[in-house]
């Protein structure tokens, strides 16, 4: 404490110096401060009264500061508003711009403006209550843009199922164009000309620099488009059409996520389409129209499909393109099987094998396989063939059945070279005759010839743009021909022949136009040969069988003769009328048989023309027959008994026949060649009449016999029927023992003959 108490004391006595030390100048600073307190009240009333009048002529100021503060304020407040505005106007004006696309239906740019309005301009201004309305009806919007998208492509689909067939009736047209081009570059070739069909089908969407993005804001389906005159050039098929609403309609479902649905809703609808265009109509085989309207359809919903196929990113693809085609063939064949075989008319069906050919030339251009339509092809050629068969049958019919039989007249040059120009004759013996002059057949010959003729060029037609070599077209062709001639021809001529009314002229006409048919045969072969440039000589080549035909045809016709003959000898025949109990001896031969004479003398005068053997043949035969007739007549058993002033009288018949056999009716015939016909008969009748059946029976059996041909059954048979005609004859009664005697040398002979009957039975 004490030490404490020290350092206090030190401490003060330091103060207290130091405080002695600033005295003076401490009061030098009160006396100072006291001035400057004066000094200060004057500054203080003068700094009052300066605020004084300060404030009064600043009140003014304040004022306008406080105006101008609200100014700045309101002026910050515009300026923030006007910012705000700024963000919230493109909003505001995207959404006015998407439903003016809505309203214009442009959907796909609709749907475009409101990609940018969800993702660029609406987050910036997303606390705004509108822009929350907004974004509400953003899906909405889009499910009205699907749907009436949706709608366009469904008025799109109704418009193509409707338009198909102009759509591929301009595509065959077009097809046609390039067809009938290249046929004209063919037969005058041309430089850097190039099949450019296809390409030309694609050129009308050059103008769209995407595919994938659709340019037009149209959204009609098919475009109108005049018809076209013949000389104009034939717009591409796809000009007739605006895809934009199956572009539109895709993009949007892409955008939207919904690309898949969308393949599946057009290949769906698409496939009913299909099944609605390969429905034919039930009348579609009536006439050509209804199956190209059935192919234009066709064509036109495969030519859409092969667009969208090369426009479109896998809308529709080539495994989904050719399950269509393969479903379109089998059903488009099965129904052109079914209606053509309906038709029966061959130029109808010509022309639909050429609609069906344009048809399939048309497909291939698109890619599309068409081998199995020119297979099918060939089937409707058989079907061809028979509907010219039948209708060759009526021409063939109605030229045999208006022609005269007779031999053609021609009475001038200019006729002689017409029937030659119309049929290969030649006969220089004919050439050099002096006019008035016939040709040796009749008017028939010629029309049939060209006629066969006509029918080549048909079948020839039909061939033609088949893919088909000249061999196959030139067997096709003679297979064909063979048929014509085998059957209908050969049918034609059998009817003719076997017609009940049919003469012996018209016979022998008809073996004349058939032998002359027969030798241009080998002109038919070399005219074949000519439009299929196919020679006769190359291998598997068929042959025609027209020889054939006209062979049996006159074979037929000669048959015929022979049975006309016999049938007209029989009539005469019938006229008979013998008195097989007469004693009176005649001295003339009866007089149906000398009209039966001379009906075989003016009828072989008719066969001059005809080939010898068969003018010999029929005088043979019917020198046979007239011989048979008569032995039937002598021992036919309706005739019971008979004298011999009968057999003197058929003795003399017999004398003309043989008399007329001697004569020569038909040139050709040896020595008494025709005579043998009647042998029979003469050795018979000669038995009866000289009564010599010494010799008969002694030489019976021996080959160089008098009576060979005398049959003991034959002998015995008439010997019966003179038994017993003298015992009932009055004029012999006087002579009742040389008759006994006759009678009972009779009975020898009977038994004789008997024995011999036995012996050869035996």
């Amino acid at each position: 404490m004490e030490k404490l108490e020290t350092r206090i004391r030190n401490h003060d006595r330091e103060i207290e110096k130091m405080c002695n030390f600033h005295y003076q100048g401490f009061v030098d600073s009160i006396t100072e401060l006291l001035k400057v307190r004066g000094e200060a009240q004057k500054l203080k009333n003068q700094v009052t009264d300066t605020n004084r009048k300060l404030q009064h002529e600043g009140k003014e100021l304040v004022i306008a500061m406080e105006e101008l503060k609200q100014c700045r304020l309101q002026q910050r407040n515009i300026s923030a508003t006007v910012d705000k505005l700024m963000l919230c106007l493109p909003v505001l004006e995207m959404y006015s711009k998407l439903r003016d696309q809505m309203k214009t239906k442009r959907h796909y740019p609709a749907l475009k403006t409101l990609e940018h309005l969800e993702h660029t301009y609406l987050p910036q201004v997303s606390h705004y209550r509108f822009c929350k309305v907004m974004v509400d009806n953003i899906p909405k919007l889009r499910e009205e843009i699907k749907d009436v998208s949706m709608s366009d492509l469904k008025d799109f689909l109704e418009s193509i199922r409707k338009h198909s067939d102009k759509i591929g009736e301009t595509a065959m047209k077009q097809a046609q164009q390039q067809r009938n081009l290249d046929n004209i570059i063919l037969q005058q070739p041309r430089i850097g000309s190039k099949r450019k069909f296809k390409k030309d089908a694609y050129t009308i969407f050059d103008t769209e620099i995407e595919s994938t993005s659709p340019k037009s804001e149209q959204d009609s389906g098919i475009l109108d488009v005049e018809d076209e005159e013949d000389d104009e050039e034939v717009p591409g098929a796809q000009d007739l059409v605006d895809f934009s609403p199956v572009y539109r309609c895709l993009h949007i479902y892409s955008v939207l996520g919904a690309r898949e649905t969308f393949e599946n809703y057009y290949r769906k609808q698409r496939r009913k389409q299909a099944r609605l265009v390969l429905q034919p109509p039930s009348n579609m085989h009536e006439t050509l129209d209804g199956y190209r309207k059935y192919f234009n359809q066709i064509v036109g919903f495969f030519v859409v499909e092969d667009h969208i196929l090369h426009t479109t990113q896998g809308l529709v693809n080539r495994a989904y393109i050719d399950e269509l085609w393969e479903m379109a063939l089998s059903k488009t064949i099965a129904a052109l099987r079914t209606h053509s075989s309906y038709c029966s008319d061959p130029n109808l069906v010509l022309d639909l094998k050429n609609l069906i050919v344009l048809f399939a030339d048309t497909l291939q251009v698109y890619g599309f396989p068409v081998n199995q339509l020119f297979d099918m092809l060939l089937e409707i050629r058989d079907q061809y063939s028979e509907t010219l068969l039948k209708k060759w049958a009526g021409i063939f019919r109605n030229i045999l059945d208006s022609d005269n039989y007779s031999p053609i007249p021609v009475t001038s040059e200019e006729m002689y070279k017409k029937v030659v120009g119309q049929f290969p004759f030649q006969d220089t013996e004919l050439e050099k005759q002096p006019f008035p002059k016939k040709f040796p057949f009749s008017e028939f010959v010629p029309k049939v010839y060209n006629q066969i003729k006509e029918f080549i060029y048909a079948c020839l037609k039909f061939s033609e743009d088949l893919h088909l070599s000249s061999t196959e077209v030139d067997d096709m062709i003679r297979k064909s021909t063979n048929l014509l001639l085998t059957r209908t021809l050969s049918n034609s001529l059998q009817n003719v022949i076997k017609r009940k009314n049919i003469g012996l002229t018209e016979l022998v006409q008809i073996i004349i136009n058939t032998t002359h048919l027969e030798k241009s045969c080998k002109y038919l072969e070399e005219f074949i040969t000519n439009i299929t440039n196919v020679l006769p000589e190359t291998v598997h080549t068929t042959k025609l069988y027209g020889t054939t035909t006209f062979k049996d045809a006159r074979h037929a016709a000669e048959e015929e003769i022979y049975t006309n003959l016999n049938q007209k000898i029989d009539q005469f025949l019938q006229l008979a009328d013998y008195d097989w109990m007469t004693g009176d001896l005649g001295n003339k031969a009866s007089d149906y048989l000398v009209d039966l004479i001379a009906f075989l003398r003016s009828t072989f005068a008719v066969f001059t023309h005809l080939p010898g053997k068969v003018a010999q043949t029929a005088c043979m035969s019917a020198c046979k027959h007239l011989a048979t007739s008569l032995m039937q007549l002598l021992l036919e058993a309706e005739v019971r008994q008979l004298t011999l002033g009968a057999l003197q009288q058929f003795n003399l018949d017999v004398r003309e026949c043989e008399q007329f056999a001697r004569s020569g009716p038909v040139p050709g015939f040896q020595e008494d060649t025709l005579q043998l016909a009647f042998i029979d008969l003469r050795q018979l009748l000669d038995l009866f009449i000289q009564w010599d059946w010494s010799t008969y029976l002694a030489d019976y059996g021996q080959p160089n016999c008098k009576y060979l041909r005398v049959n003991p059954v034959t002998a015995l048979t008439l010997l019966e029927k003179m038994k017993d005609t003298s015992r009932k004859n009055n004029m012999f009664a006087q002579f009742r023992k040389n008759e006994r005697d006759k009678q009972k040398l009779i009975d020898t002979v009977a038994k004789q003959l008997r024995g011999l009957v036995s012996s050869h039975h035996s």
